[in-house]
């Protein structure tokens, strides 16, 4: 397992991966540190980069110049099952648009689970490429980011100017 960081227009990022897979992306927090040592658990990553590193790397790149919609690059997740169903639905948010948190608990058959669907998106071990950054609150308004709503609004901002 390889950690490496990754200079955002938004602040450092740190990627897990391995020859195979990328296991976690997030925005560098001390406070979220916990996090990923739980999400991981206790496995210990050493600083060195691979071919799928390169490649993470380049696209996170191209999307944040705004010439990338989509990334091709394979995941391993772990979470419970309504977790991962969260986080798969979140893969059918197009690039540019937004859908609330009621509205994916619909897409996934659970109307009255928005709340759980809120805890979920919390806990996504990979942003930007597992796009939670797309689902809003019911009125319209930015709601809850792990990196910060600041990190939210630029990153919608980012994919609105870049969509057409």
């Amino acid at each position: 397992m390889y950690v490496n960081y990754f200079q955002s227009p938004l602040g450092r990022m740190i990627a897990w991966n391995d020859e195979n897979a990328l296991y976690y992306l997030d925005f560098v927090q001390e406070d979220r540190e916990k996090r990923l040592e739980n999400y991981l658990n206790g496995i210990k990553p050493v600083k060195g980069s691979n071919a799928l590193t390169e490649r993470l790397f380049s696209q996170l790149g191209e999307y944040f110049s705004g010439k990338r919609r989509e990334f091709d690059i394979p995941l391993k997740l772990y979470g419970g099952t309504f977790q991962m169903a969260v986080w798969a639905g979140l893969m059918y948010i197009p690039y540019g648009e937004t859908r609330t948190y009621g509205q994916l608990a619909a897409m996934l058959g659970k109307p009255r689970a928005s709340r759980a669907v809120g805890g979920a998106n919390h806990n996504n071990p990979v942003s930007v490429i597992v796009p939670c950054h797309r689902v809003i609150g019911a009125s319209g308004r930015l709601t809850g980011y792990g990196g910060g709503l600041e990190k939210k609004e630029f990153l919608l901002k980012l994919e609105e100017t870049h969509r057409a």
